[in-house]
């Protein structure tokens, strides 16, 4: 397929090395090889100088070039080992070496068949931070005592500090108000999901902290903030590319929540303020207090816990009722923030008028006057592509917001779409600049 514009392997759990086969492809736009487990070196030729290190990201054993951020790979060191093995084969005496080639060879085997048994779980593919215990002490020494210098933000059950500990390490502390009523309730709700879940869209717990007078969670730190905050800033600039990754980073962490989980996990607050960016502008999805795992008998259950006005569901502002598609209604309404940069909670929204009416009635006349000033103008040469392109995302967004639970799409269905808008968009955009290189005859 030497005429290949596009080639999407991720999170297949592929391993191996890249195929320097693959420096021929010379019309390869766009490659994403990210979250498998691939290993060894990656090509330097072709094609593959114009890729960056997002092509390839959640592969632990690749090196390459520092323009890649990744390590360099050790190849004469390599060869040296290489070199010492064979000699030392042939040093000693036939007789172990056939011993050692057996029992290799059985190990290897052995190991093979409990694989082919059981595919690998992302807990394997994705293996945690490496487990600590970190003291109280170590948390106030990293914190400043909890300083409001190193305040990240606030929440309905407590606060999250930006701390350094003494061996450099950065960590998100979440201390939770124990005086507030629900706030033991959410720790240990959030202890039960981050520590049995995996998958690299979702907040990594590093560890805990917790005695009869305070409870705290240790996370991953991440340097970009959260969307909401990176949203409405002036300093930091998401174009539409930007925006529709972050959603299917989002929409693919709620499909392995919904989906690949032994029981479903029910986020029940998805919000902006709810996803977290790391140094890459990777989304992760974060703050499980109020989330619940449902059996796998029921789809839906009864709560007395109040998600965020404006994101959450009818069903469950009215009744109390949790379900998937609970989750699948926020994410819609989080898709039209994303895209129109206004929140549901807006002073221009009413009674009559909401995020989705509004959206709604865009979808039938002038969709642009709706998005974000800052995603297209009518002099971009790109206008036409882009109005497309955002006119799919909104109504995709209208989609996961029906009234009725059950006219609602499932979170599988809408990471499908995304996918396909972003190929789509991507596509055209490759096309135009193909055209403008082009030679004048």
């Amino acid at each position: 397929m030497t005429s290949l514009n596009f080639l999407d392997l991720s999170n297949n759990n592929l391993f191996g090395v890249i195929p320097k086969s693959l420096e021929k492809l010379s019309y390869l736009l766009y490659l994403n090889l990210s979250f498998n487990q691939l290993s060894g070196e990656i090509p330097i030729g072709g094609t593959f100088r114009n890729f960056s290190v997002e092509s390839f990201k959640g592969n632990l054993a690749l090196c390459g070039s520092p323009q890649l951020q990744l390590p360099q790979c050790q190849t004469s060191t390599h060869r040296k080992s290489r070199t010492k093995k064979v000699l030392l084969l042939i040093v000693l005496p036939l007789s172990i070496v056939v011993t050692m080639v057996v029992l290799v060879l059985t190990f290897v085997l052995t190991k093979g068949r409990k694989k082919s048994k059981k595919p690998p779980t992302n807990a394997e593919v994705y293996p945690q931070h490496t487990w600590r215990r970190i003291s109280y002490q170590e948390l106030v020494r990293a914190t400043d005592g909890f300083s409001e210098s190193n305040l990240l933000g606030r929440g309905s059950y407590g606060s999250v500090y930006r701390g350094r500990l003494d061996d450099g390490m950065e960590l998100a502390v979440k201390v939770f108000h124990l005086h507030f009523e629900g706030a033991l309730t959410s720790f240990e709700a959030e202890c039960e999901v981050l520590t049995s879940i995996r998958h690299q869209n979702l907040v990594k717990i590093i560890s805990s902290c917790s005695n009869d007078d305070f409870k705290s969670l240790i996370l991953e730190y991440m340097p970009n903030g959260s969307l909401e905050k990176c949203l409405y800033s002036d300093n930091c600039i998401l174009d539409i590319s930007h925006r529709l990754n972050i959603m299917i980073d989002v929409a693919s962490a709620l499909e392995y929540l919904h989906f690949s989980y032994s029981a479903p996990i029910v986020h029940c607050d998805l919000k902006p303020n709810n996803v977290l960016l790391d140094e890459n502008m990777v989304a992760h999805l974060s703050d499980f207090g109020i989330s619940k795992i449902l059996s796998e008998e029921d789809s839906m259950m009864q709560t007395q816990t109040l998600a965020t006005i404006g994101y959450m569901a009818p069903e469950y502002g009215r009744e109390g009722k949790v379900s998937r598609k609970g989750d699948v209604y926020s994410f819609g309404i989080m898709l039209m923030e994303t895209f129109t940069r206004k929140k549901p909670t807006d002073e221009i929204f009413s009674e009559e008028m909401s995020l989705r009416s509004w959206v709604g009635e865009s979808l039938c006349s002038a969709v642009m006057k709706v998005v974000d000033s800052n995603l297209v103008s009518r002099d971009d040469e790109s206008f036409s592509r882009k109005e497309e392109c955002l006119s799919s995302i909104l109504s995709l967004a209208m989609e996961c917001t029906r009234e009725s639970p059950g006219e609602r799409i499932n979170i599988r269905e809408v990471v499908s779409k995304l996918l396909k808008i972003r190929v789509n968009y991507l596509t055209e955009r490759n096309k135009n600049v193909l055209a403008r290189q082009q030679p004048i005859d």
